[in-house]
């Protein structure tokens, strides 16, 4: 059950409690919303990890994080969601040097309205990135953050959602593929992902809570990673404009994520994104999801076939 405690208003980084003592790891933390993510979430005490798949733009962002907050706890560590291997070997590493757990887990990455492409494992990008990335990406963890008393994992969705369908039928998208039609899929699918994560969590009576952020419309390279796929300078073009003049800063943006990570008032399940009109830019506050979002059936589908797909199976309780 969702807890419709509404945030404070105009709810800002600043009101992010002490985390030290406290371990993170935010995917895809080099820039955009992961950055300004792990920054906070590291400025206020957390050790904080950095995945990334390109280290060296991992360690550039490491450092603007030190140079801002000397005493920030960071590291880099590489990792390609749209690998399995890469996920595997990510996820064991980690675990070995980190023997205590995980507190948190910022499922951040993400691709957007790019052309069908195929991952290495034969999964559609979007979906193999965005949802079953993290879901394996997860579930491997599981064993790390059920080590924590207050263990949560926020997933990164997007008001896109209600634009998706869930075709299991035509998962990756081989008979039809439309690039918002399965971006809006895979972000249905982190909703979904969240809803039965919680469910399973509350089942088993486990101290973990998930749950689910959007950042609205904000202002980063997230929209000009399909037009540049396309090679469309113009696609380029009109997305650099419409960032510039209708999208809030990033820095607003990752507040919806934060005050998931954070917010000590929150249930699982619960859903946050900008309070503005469309949700689309202002301070956080928890938000309805599409009724596709709400489907209990879809949901567990959905998670058995994760697990068909991934080799990935959840030990939860």
């Amino acid at each position: 059950m969702v807890r419709r405690t509404p945030p404070s208003p105009g709810w800002s980084a600043a009101d992010i409690p002490d985390l030290a003592g406290r371990t993170v790891i935010v995917t895809g933390a080099n820039s955009g919303l992961g950055f300004v993510t792990a920054s906070e979430l590291a400025r206020h005490g957390a050790s904080v990890t950095l995945a990334v798949r390109d280290p060296d733009r991992g360690e550039v962002a490491a450092a603007r994080i030190r140079a801002a907050a000397p005493d920030a706890w960071v590291q880099v560590r590489t990792l390609d969601l749209s690998s399995l291997a890469s996920i595997h070997a990510f996820a064991g590493a980690w675990a070995d040097e980190h023997v205590d757990g995980l507190d948190l887990l910022v499922n951040n990455a993400g691709i957007m309205n790019v052309p069908r492409r195929l991952t290495g494992d034969g999964f559609e990008l979007q979906f193999g990135t965005n949802h079953l990335g993290h879901f394996a990406l997860t579930g491997l963890l599981l064993g790390s953050l059920l080590r924590r008393p207050t263990a949560r994992v926020v997933t990164v969705s997007s008001t896109l959602h209600r634009r998706g369908r869930m075709n299991f039928d035509d998962l990756m998208g081989e008979a039809k593929y439309s690039s918002w039609g399965a971006y809006g899929q895979s972000k249905l699918a982190n909703l979904l992902f969240t809803s039965e994560l919680a469910r399973r969590a509350d089942e088993a009576a486990a101290p973990l809570l998930a749950l689910a952020a959007h950042p609205g419309y904000a202002d980063t390279n997230l929209q000009s990673v399909g037009p540049s796929m396309r090679g469309s300078a113009f696609q380029r073009g009109v997305s650099a404009l419409a960032n510039r003049w209708l999208a809030q800063p990033a820095e607003m943006g990752a507040l919806p994520s934060l005050y998931a990570a954070t917010a000590p008032e929150l249930a699982g399940n619960s859903f946050v994104g900008p309070d503005g009109r469309g949700e689309q830019r202002g301070h956080p506050r928890l938000v309805d999801r599409s009724l596709a979002a709400k489907n209990s059936a879809d949901a567990r589908r959905l998670w058995e076939e994760s697990e068909r797909l991934t080799g990935v199976r959840y030990a939860i309780g």
